[in-house]
């Protein structure tokens, strides 16, 4: 960097004075910073150079190319970038909670209006990022931030990319694993925006029962899960299934009812959640279709967004013990050779198993095992003990593994 370079890098930073830290991520640190030429209060993402080997430029690059072009009410917004100090800082709009603290709050009391609120904002960011031909792959509560005035909005497009083109492959290995569609469990290279409905859709289940929906904790697992509840999908519910590259038989479960696995949900409620499970990519309803539907027209009308309930800012340390919780036996898998064999899950966050917390992303806590333990990063939830069920451990993706994987797509 140039003399003159440094000298405009320095008055840029010395623009925004930093208060307390926020999170503490893989990349970076993420202060609450007050902007003294405009008073406003942002939040600043310092990502680390240099001293990261696996694709952070490519990430970062690829979030602040997307969010200058993604400028909508419901999508978080980028005010500014800039390098010092051998970091890059992204400048974002300040927000006081999200969509996980939300539905995890013991004090918190979710009307159909409020939820009916939720789940608009939500699909209407998802619905302007595939008008603009991007995926954002990462859906989940904790990624969707709420804002001083109720304002939910879209963040975290570390894993976004441009779709559309028919000869594209993608990794399959996106979204936590609670949000990822069946398509990509059974390993699918060709996807588009489907697979963020499905995610959403789970978002809806969650905001209805506030407790995640489907909470495998295997790939396998994660499919055996969805077939529980919704059934095993028949070759003519998704003729394309057996041609997915990790696509096996699995015995054939029935489903369950949606109003037994959602009995506090409003008829309108259970079409669209129908509509947007669907198994078939290619029949799943858009996040433009679903905003149409007449559950956002029906009684009770959505919550303004000033009006909706929402916690006070999240604190800096949440709790870190890990219990176990209720987990079936895995499914049975038919596959060549066509011999049933049973599938067990593989159990982690099993109590005995000692952990520490390290801060992760921007808003959460990561687990990690103790030495000679495996587990995937998990980023802690508040108490469900409201909710009867003990906090299970929460997946997420390796990111830098999936920045490695498609860095030939920039």
């Amino acid at each position: 960097m140039s003399e003159v370079d440094h000298l405009l890098s320095k008055k840029v930073a010395d623009r925004y004075l930093k208060r307390e830290v926020l999170g503490e991520g893989t990349y970076g640190v993420v202060y609450k910073a007050i902007d003294t030429k405009t008073g406003q209060t942002v939040a600043i993402k310092k990502i680390r150079l240099g001293k990261q080997k696996e694709g952070v430029n490519f990430t970062a690059l690829r979030e602040i190319k997307l969010l200058k072009e993604l400028k909508d009410s419901n999508i978080i917004e980028l005010i500014d970038a800039f390098p010092h100090k051998g970091n890059l800082h992204l400048v974002f709009e300040f927000m006081e909670t999200d969509l996980e603290a939300v539905i995890r709050d013991r004090n918190i009391v979710l009307s159909p209006a409020d939820i009916k609120s939720y789940l608009q904002m939500t699909l209407k960011g998802l619905a302007f990022c595939h008008k603009k031909w991007v995926l954002h792959r990462d859906m989940k509560p904790n990624n969707l931030l709420i804002g001083p005035r109720g304002q939910l909005k879209l963040a975290d497009f570390g894993l976004a990319r441009i779709f559309g083109s028919p000869d594209r492959r993608f990794t399959h290995q996106v979204f936590a694993r609670w949000y990822r569609a069946p398509e990509l469990l059974f390993g699918a290279k060709a996807y588009g925006p489907a697979v963020d409905v499905w995610a959403a859709a789970c978002i809806f289940a969650e905001l209805l029962l506030r407790r995640p929906f489907l909470q495998g904790n295997s790939d396998i697992d994660q499919l055996g899960k969805i077939f529980a509840a919704f059934g095993t999908p028949k070759l003519s519910q998704w003729p394309d299934m057996q041609y997915l590259p990790d696509y096996v038989e699995y015995q054939y479960v029935p489903g369950q009812p949606l109003r037994q696995l959602f009995p506090m949900a409003s008829d309108d409620a259970l079409d669209l959640l129908s509509k947007m499970f669907m198994y078939d990519p290619k029949a799943r309803i858009s996040a433009l279709q679903a905003l149409e539907h007449r559950y956002f027209s029906s009684g009770p009308p959505p919550t303004e967004p000033a009006l909706l309930p929402r916690p006070p800012p999240k604190r800096d340390s949440l709790n870190s013990k890990v219990s176990d919780f209720n987990q079936r036996e895995g499914p049975i898998v038919l596959s060549p050779p066509r011999k049933s064999r049973r599938v067990m899950p593989h159990r982690e966050g099993i109590d005995g198993h000692t952990y520490q917390v390290d801060k992760v992303d921007d808003h959460v806590d990561e687990i990690k095992p103790a030495a000679g333990e495996r587990s995937e990063h998990v980023p802690m939830s508040l108490d469900f003990s409201v909710f009867g069920a003990r906090p299970p451990s929460r997946p997420t993706i390796n990111r830098a593994k999936q920045v490695l994987v498609e860095s030939s797509n920039m």
